[in-house]
This record gives structure tokens, C-alpha cells and sequence, in this order.
């Protein structure tokens, strides 16, 4: 029986297998599965490994990546694979300011707040007693091995991968929860109650219910959650979602922003995979969604990353020149989301992009061995005027221009660390909303946190969520105008 050698992190095992199965069915059989953001259909290059020993030629997808692909090599013999180390860590959002007000915590000595994102995983261990924050833990979520979607996810999940979906986020769950109780000196089984907020569709996955109301038109959600659910062995409170297209995310990030109790006109937006926004005005909550999709995660950039030590994160023009800071001081080795944004406004600046997206170079330096190719300035406008056309339609949808929104809200991990300036250059977002710009973190995080401190709290959210009203982008003209025309780059004064 043929054998494959797999060397992962300076280890080396061995195992035999049957038949002729594609490289990524065997890793992902032994828990060592490589991020696949597009599904495993050879479009993004994320599963790139070394590869020899008797293989099928590369194929056509292959050749164009310029590596061997997990989710296309097929093993026709003995052959032996190295995995690239997936030892550092993201970046992740976790820390932020939790007002609670009074403490009336859910039951229980501990518990743990969780932002189940598409992208990443953020937990908050709590002493319920007291209110205290004990410690802090995150991860990516090992379902990008999958699809880097929820689309993608979802069309998984109906072929067949629920259970697998389900088994690798509850074991990253898991995973999250022990190095937090590591860390606060408890045992994981100390921890009696969770909150979990994420979008619809995670949820959906966290709890094994199979997705076929949010697959196709109406896309309708048959349950919304604001439920408790058994998670882990634990009680666990799913907080409720707005609608198929907007979560318990973005019902925690509006609790924990305060957005529906000032009086002001306020625009909340978390730019992630999924684009989500709310408007708060004259007493009226309107949501929308919009599929950005993964670049600004990193996948589907050619030399894209999450932020990772060696991953360039910020750009800038000195003496007509790009200069750029890398994450850790390390050799540049791949380009995160907040580098990339800032390199197109940087090569918006120095002419060398112009306001189509055309480039005269196939691919551009950004610093050391990292370059920016033109499918990667193609996908950032794509995932730009996604964004920029849900804002438009949902202002216009109000009534209002940019102007006349009072304060804006920017949410989530990857607003945390968005140069501005950049955004507003690119046209990801208006510079009139970027100017009174208000960055409040993981406040999807924050909302789980005020869930499990202050019972109070849940009937506030299931109130938010019911009151919501959603905006439809899918086939809505505005939208579709809206995002041809932001496909363009602003055009400098």
C-alpha cells in the first residue's frame, strides 16, 4: 500500500492510504487540513505546498499558481509533502472597552463571551461573580479549510460537509476556551455558560442545522435564534439575528455601541467577508448586508495573509517611494488587509494605478519579495465597491447623504486596524463618514460580553432585533448602480 510522508512543523509522519485521493482529502483526514478560501477549486492558491514523489501532473490551475495545490494534486503513489508552519498566530481583535452597567451575569461561577466569526474566533473569560475579565483567546476558524465564505460554506454544508463544519468549529471553540482558561489558572470544565454571537449562517453551522432556507432565494432563515442551545457540554445563549443576511453580530455590535440610544443619526459598519451596516434614524434601525468576500482577510490576494508575523500591514509615500512596515519586524513574506488597502492608495498616489485599476506592470513591489498583481487590485475593488455601494444604498434608502450622518461607527477586528485616510482614498468608504469616524473594535465581542454580564441586557437585544428593519441589496437597482460606479477609484482633486 503506497505510504505519504507529511512534515508539518518539524515533525515527520507517515501513513498509508488507498485509491488515488486528492492530497487535501488525506491532511484533512489527519486534522492537518490546509485553508482552502475558495472551496477547494484550485482559484485562490492558499493550498500551496511541496509536493513530490508519484503525483499527478499539474494540472492547469496549478501550473497558472506556480505550485502544487492540496486541493488538486492527486496521489497515484509514494510520495512525501511539507506543510507550511501555521504556528504564528493572527491578529486578533479581542480586547475592548465592555460597559456593563450592573452586574446581573448569567448563571454560573465562569463563563466565556465568543465572537464566531467567518474569518477568526475571539473568546473573553469571565468571573461571573464579580464581573472581571480573566483572560483573553483567539484563532482563525478552521472552516476557511473549507470555503473563505459563508457561501461557500453553506453550499459545503448541503454537499454533504455539515458535520464536518460543525465538528471544526466546536473543536476551535474548544481550542479557544482551554488556552483562556490556561491562562486564568481554571480548568476548561469550570466554565459553565458561553454566549456566542456570530452571523446567521455560522450559527446555522455551529449547531449542525442543515442551510437550505439560506441557499437560495428568498433566502429565508427559519429560526433567528435568541435561543439557548447545548454547545460544548455547556449552556450556551445564541443572542438573536436580524434576518438570513444579518447576525447576532451585528445585534451585539449595535448593544454594545449604544447606536439606538442617542439621538444622533448614526452609521455602524463592520467590514469583514461580509459587509455588514446599520443605520440609526428618527428611532428606526435599517440593516443590510453585502458579500465583500475574503481579500481584505487576505485570501484570494496572491501574496495575501491574515496578519501574521512577516505579513506587511501598513503602506505609505515618502520622497516619492513606497515605504512599509512589516508585522514583527520580520522579512516581508505576504500582505495583510490593512497593508493592502494602504498600498493601492499608495500606488493610487503615485499614478502608478489609475482610477480603472489598470496598471502598466503585471505586478508591482510592495516591499522585498512582496508584490501586488493586477488580479489582486481587481479583487479589492470588487470588495470595495461592495461595501461602498451597501452604504450608498442604505443612506439613500434614508434619504441622506454622507454629510448629514452624525457619527459613524467602525466595528469589527479589521476597522481596528484601517488606515483611514487609505480607505477614504480608495473609495471603500466616503471620506465626509471617515472624518467623524469612530473605531470601537470587536464590538460584536463586547455585545456577547454585556449578554453574560447583565441578563438585562437579552431582552434589549431580542427588542433590537425585532425592530430592525431589513434593506435588500440583491437585485436592488440602486445597489447594482451603485457598484459599478465604485468600482472606479476616486479621483484625486
Amino acid at each position: 500500500m503506497p505510504r505519504l510522508t507529511i512534515r508539518h512543523e518539524g515533525k515527520e509522519t507517515s501513513l498509508a492510504f488507498e485509491g488515488s485521493p486528492l492530497l487535501s482529502t488525506v491532511l484533512s483526514g489527519q486534522g492537518l487540513a490546509v485553508a482552502q478560501p475558495c472551496g477547494g477549486r484550485g482559484r485562490c492558491g492558499k493550498c500551496g505546498v511541496d509536493l513530490v514523489g508519484e503525483v499527478s501532473p499539474p494540472n492547469e490551475m496549478e501550473q497558472k499558481a506556480g505550485k502544487r495545490l492540496a486541493c488538486q494534486a492527486v496521489l497515484l503513489g509514494d510520495s512525501k509533502v511539507s506543510l507550511p508552519d501555521t504556528r504564528p498566530m493572527a491578529q486578533i481583535q479581542m480586547e475592548g472597552a465592555v460597559h456593563t452597567g450592573s452586574l446581573k451575569p448569567l448563571p454560573g461561577r465562569y463563563g466565556a463571551a465568543v465572537d464566531l466569526g467567518t474569518t477568526t474566533i475571539a473568546l473573553r473569560l469571565f468571573d461571573l461573580r464579580s464581573g472581571a475579565l480573566l483572560s483573553s483567546a483567539g484563532e482563525g476558524n478552521p472552516q476557511a479549510q473549507v470555503a473563505g465564505d459563508v457561501m461557500g460554506r453553506i453550499g459545503a454544508a448541503l454537499d454533504g460537509g455539515l458535520e464536518k463544519l460543525q465538528q471544526l468549529v466546536l473543536s476551535a471553540i474548544e481550542s479557544c476556551l482551554e488556552k483562556a482558561c490556561q491562562q486564568a489558572g481554571l480548568a476548561a470544565a469550570d466554565v459553565e455558560t458561553l454566549v456566542i454571537a456570530g452571523n446567521t449562517t455560522m450559527l446555522y453551522l455551529l449547531t449542525g442545522r442543515p442551510p437550505h432556507s439560506l441557499a437560495k432565494a428568498p433566502f429565508h432563515a427559519d429560526t433567528l435564534f435568541g435561543e439557548w442551545a447545548e454547545v460544548l457540554g455547556r449552556k450556551a445563549y445564541l443572542p438573536p439575528c436580524m434576518n438570513a443576511f444579518v447576525g447576532a453580530d451585528i445585534t451585539c455590535a449595535v448593544l454594545a455601541s449604544g447606536l439606538t440610544r442617542k439621538e444622533e443619526t448614526a452609521l455602524l459598519c463592520d467590514v469583514g467577508t461580509n459587509g455588514e451596516i446599520a443605520l440609526w434614524q428618527n428611532g428606526t434601525l435599517c440593516v443590510a448586508s453585502t458579500a465583500a468576500g475574503p481579500a481584505f482577510e487576505g485570501a484570494g490576494i496572491v501574496m495575501g495573509s491574515a496578519s501574521l508575523p512577516g505579513a506587511v500591514d501598513s503602506v505609505w509615500v515618502e520622497d516619492k517611494a513606497l515605504k512599509a512596515h512589516v508585522i514583527g519586524d520580520a522579512t516581508a513574506a505576504s500582505i495583510c488587509g490593512s497593508g493592502l488597502i494602504d498600498a493601492v492608495a499608495a500606488l493610487l498616489d503615485l499614478e502608478l494605478v489609475d482610477e480603472t485599476g489598470a496598471m502598466d506592470e503585471p505586478s508591482l513591489i510592495i516591499q522585498g519579495a512582496v508584490r501586488l498583481f493586477r488580479q489582486d487590485i481587481r479583487s479589492v475593488q470588487l470588495a470595495k465597491a461592495a461595501i461602498a455601494a451597501g452604504i450608498d444604498t442604505l443612506l439613500n434608502h434614508a434619504g441622506l447623504s454622507p454629510e448629514q450622518v452624525d457619527a459613524f461607527y467602525l466595528a469589527g477586528g479589521f476597522g481596528s486596524h484601517l488606515d483611514l485616510d487609505s480607505a477614504a482614498r480608495i473609495g471603500l468608504m466616503p471620506g465626509a463618514l471617515t472624518r467623524k469616524a469612530r473605531v470601537i473594535g470587536n464590538a460584536s465581542l463586547d455585545g456577547a460580553s454585556l449578554l453574560l454580564l447583565n441578563q438585562d441586557t437579552l431582552d434589549q437585544a431580542r427588542a433590537l432585533a425585532a425592530a430592525s428593519r431589513h434593506v435588500a441589496l440583491g437585485g436592488n437597482p440602486r445597489f447594482n448602480e451603485a457598484f459599478m460606479e465604485q468600482m472606479l477609484f476616486p479621483e484625486t482633486d
